[in-house]
């Protein structure tokens, strides 16, 4: 049951994650509750149970299911709001730098400026909505994006400008061990758009290739080096969730 009057139902004042299930078995379910409790300390939400219960109450959910395999996504609110402050009570204020929409970084529920570039590009028949901050590319709006130029895998660097993919971090593991370079350091539009590969990860994608920008064609120059990096990725996945 979600109260009423949930903060999270008002303001997106909570976090979440999400992840796959095969075989009745949580995929990178550590690294997907690092992500989790790191998004409860960076919105200082007084998460209490410990990753041992969580995972096996995850566990209860996946199991209870009709299917063996799917998608789990599960989120931690702040609760519900105090009453009505009464007219003789005085405040104390402080004063910082406006950061909203800085946080890219935690998991939040407040996803609408994500949520209206994804409805952008469904309607232009496009599957995902670059971001940009001038001309440096952080990520998609509810992906992460990597590039393949000159036989490395380059991804943004991981900072409060993006979030930090699981997939994202597989990918480069993953890269590192089939004998990829790999690169986290900004790039921009234009060497996006003269990438090699361009790369779309997400837990429910990943490592989707993408092959337009903008209306215009991009990618498709090394696709031994793409094919390579999700076979890998498959393998991976399927060891991880095997029964």
């Amino acid at each position: 049951k979600i109260p009423i009057l949930d903060r999270a139902v008002y303001f997106g004042d909570g976090c979440y994650d999400a992840t796959t299930f095969a075989n009745n078995n949580i995929f990178a379910a550590d690294d997907h509750l690092d992500r989790f409790y790191n998004s409860c300390k960076l919105l200082e939400i007084p998460f209490e149970m410990s990753r041992e219960e969580l995972r096996a109450e995850l566990q209860k959910c996946i199991d209870a299911n009709e299917i063996d395999h799917g998608m789990l996504y599960w989120q931690c609110s702040r609760g519900t709001p105090c009453d009505l402050i009464p007219f003789d009570k005085t405040f104390r204020l402080i004063s910082m730098e406006d950061t909203r929409f800085l946080h890219c970084n935690i998991k939040t529920l407040n996803l609408i400026p994500s949520v209206i570039a994804y409805q952008r590009c469904i309607e232009q028949g496009c599957q995902e909505t670059v971001f940009h901050r001038g001309e440096r590319v952080t990520e998609c709006a509810h992906s992460n994006i990597l590039i393949i130029k000159d036989g490395v895998l380059c991804t943004p660097p991981r900072d409060n400008l993006i979030l930090p993919g699981i997939t994202l971090k597989h990918l480069l593991m993953l890269a590192e061990k089939n004998g990829i370079p790999t690169s986290e350091a900004p790039f921009t539009m234009q060497e996006l758009a003269e990438a090699d590969e361009v790369i779309v990860s997400s837990s429910g994608g990943l490592c989707t290739q993408a092959v337009e920008l903008d209306g215009k064609p991009v990618g498709g120059k090394a696709p031994e080096l793409l094919k390579k990096l999700q076979d890998a990725y498959a393998a991976y996945y399927a060891e991880d969730t095997k029964a």
